[in-house]
């Protein structure tokens, strides 16, 4: 997978020479001349939610980047985005950043920082969607467990010993050690230990 980076700024001039810098270091661009245009076009076009990077210029009309932010958190935009700020615009950038951006870039920029700073977003964007199918992953197998397999899945990340969870659901320790040998097997786990880091890493419980 090669995430795009979606270049949203109002400068017909600026944003071509963006999209020409990084085509020439083989990173693959779309471009967009407005935040408004951008967030029209994801709410009707499923493709432009694939793993991605934005950057997204502060300053624009009619919506700004910091409103198209707000539009892009309001949809639960899971990507990075980068903002494009001049001098004037630093404290918001900054406020930015801390209300859940990627990063920032001050123009004018070296290239090399912008190329740098970007492929850092795409290798964030790629983890992020490994990280989003192992989850859906686990979530299928977690469906496919049984009423009784979730209960002693329940019992185990609870810290019990096969006897225990055994008195708790009135089975026999032979028949929690079944289902306990199902469980691991299904999720791909070795351990009661590594199933609940498992779990604690992709917030399931």
């Amino acid at each position: 997978m090669n995430p795009t980076v979606h270049l949203v700024d109002d400068d017909p001039d600026f944003r071509d020479g963006l999209a020409w810098l990084l085509d020439s270091r083989g990173l693959p661009t779309r471009s967009w001349p407005g935040g408004d245009v951008f967030v029209r076009s994801l709410r009707s076009g499923k493709e432009l939610w694939e793993c991605c990077v934005v950057l997204l210029d502060i300053r624009m009309e009619p919506l700004s980047g910091l409103a198209t932010f707000e539009q892009l958190k309001a949809m639960a935009w899971p990507w990075p985005v980068l903002f494009l700020t001049g001098h004037g615009d630093l404290g918001m950038a900054v406020a930015a950043v801390k209300n859940g951006a990627w990063d920032f870039l001050e123009k004018p920029f070296q290239n090399n920082l912008l190329v740098d700073k970007v492929e850092s977003a795409r290798q964030a964007a790629l983890a992020l969607q490994a990280d989003s199918t192992e989850r859906l992953l686990f979530q299928r197998a977690l469906a496919a467990l049984s009423p009784r397999e979730r209960e002693v899945l329940e019992q185990l990340l609870q810290g019990h010993y096969n006897k225990n969870i055994a008195d708790h659901l009135g089975i026999t320790p032979r028949t929690v050690e079944f289902h306990r040998a199902n469980i691991f097997e299904k999720l791909q786990v070795n351990s009661a230990v590594e199933l609940a880091h498992l779990m604690g890493r992709l917030a399931f419980y």
